[in-house]
């Protein structure tokens, strides 16, 4: 008996996991035929928006686990600080010359010093003469006056600011870790998430702050008050369907940085590098790669996607402290896509955002949507494929 059950122990979990799927059709199913057509594809529309969102949230995440292996739980307040950055420059008409200075001086220097340090040695004078230059043009683009320019001006300072921060974080909390158990490293994010709220509240404090960079999209032919787009589905689906516009815009903008950066990680040297890094640190470096150098432009490059993504969400939203717990809610999306998986940050976010949005639809007044429902979503996806539904199934040997 014990060795026919060992033999069909495969089959009786498939058929265990079949009659719970079943159990919970048969209970949704009927509160999802009650529901109004309308209100069904209102949900999915929305799920899809905000999915896309959560998804280059958790592409930050995957970028650092990718790497490094360290589960960052700082890239949430990393998305706060990108997005205030952001408005300060955006809304300020006359930024302090000093304050430039420092933030380009201090970013290129980082970058110089992390990721060719061979650039201060060999010539000297033509790499100082890079860098005062670049220096240069950072300062004055930075402080470009009037509001005539404060895209410009508010890209520019945004992104210096993000490498400036992943930078500093990697260098003087990640680096010393080299070499101690990774849970040491994943406790640091921890520490820094806290240093980072500190800092948000003390130079910003915790009152809203709104964003008003998609009602600043006159040259582009968008309308002022971005309207939402409500579609008459009364005759054939019994309702009218609302589609927030600032959410379309940032969905978009979304899916285009997504983009980019698979790109990048494809197609470049930098790229390259990072995926052979992500693969095997030692024999990456035993063919000449500077490892640390490659770990360095991923956070880099994290806190590049977390400022994307907090100015994408302060501007359909808001920028609260209560932002960085978005991160939070993204984190099903990256262990349910596979923790190394970039597609699956992509498909982990879309799947959580709509989760949220039906779960939110078929129990109104609760917290199902968002505190119940996607946790219940990663359980279930967990026990039958523990790397995720894109992650790579490791064994290791002893």
């Amino acid at each position: 008996m014990t060795q026919t059950l060992s033999d069909y122990r495969r089959y009786l979990i498939a058929a265990g996991y079949l009659v719970v799927v079943l159990l919970l059709l048969a209970w949704l199913g009927p509160l999802l035929a009650a529901q109004q057509p309308f209100r069904l594809v209102q949900s999915t529309i929305t799920g899809v928006l905000v999915g896309g969102l959560y998804a280059l949230v958790a592409l930050g995440i995957v970028v650092i686990n990718k790497s490094s292996g360290v589960f960052n739980f700082a890239h949430g307040w990393m998305m706060l600080i990108g997005g205030l950055v952001f408005y300060t420059f955006f809304t300020s008409a006359q930024v302090s010359p000093l304050v430039a200075l420092v933030l380009a001086a201090l970013t290129v220097l980082l970058v110089l010093t992390t990721l060719n340090a061979n650039a201060l040695r060999s010539p000297r004078y033509l790499a100082g003469g890079a860098a005062a230059a670049v220096v240069l043009t950072l300062m004055m683009t930075v402080t470009l006056p009037g509001n005539d320019l404060a895209w410009l001006r508010a890209i520019t300072g945004a992104v210096t600011g993000s490498v400036l921060l992943g930078l500093l974080i990697e260098r003087l909390t990640i680096r010393p870790l080299i070499g101690q158990p990774l849970i040491t490293a994943i406790l640091m994010t921890l520490a820094v998430s806290e240093v980072l709220r500190g800092i948000t509240q003390l130079t910003w404090g915790s009152v809203q702050i709104n964003l008003p960079i998609f009602a600043e999209l006159n040259p582009l032919g968008m309308p002022q008050r971005l309207a939402p787009i409500r579609i008459d589905a009364v005759e054939s689906l019994g309702g009218t369907i609302i589609v927030d516009r600032a959410f379309l815009i940032a969905f978009v903008l979304a899916l285009v940085a997504f983009t980019a950066f698979v790109l990048f990680f494809r197609f470049t040297n930098v790229g390259l590098a990072m995926r052979g890094t992500a693969e095997n640190q030692q024999l990456a470096q035993s063919v000449g790669l500077r490892v640390r150098s490659i770990l360095a432009a991923a956070w880099a490059i994290a806190a590049l996607l977390a400022t994307v993504g907090g100015v994408l969400l302060g501007g359909a939203t808001s920028l609260t402290v209560t932002l960085p717990f978005v991160a939070l809610r993204a984190f099903p999306a990256v262990l349910l896509g596979g923790l190394e998986s970039i597609a699956g940050a992509l498909v982990g976010g879309l799947v959580i955002g709509l989760t949220e949005q039906y779960a939110t639809l078929l129990f109104p007044g609760t917290q199902a949507g968002e505190q119940l429902a996607p946790y219940v979503v990663l359980m279930i996806v967990l026990i039958l494929r523990p790397e995720g539904l894109f992650g790579q199934k490791r064994i290791e040997r002893i």
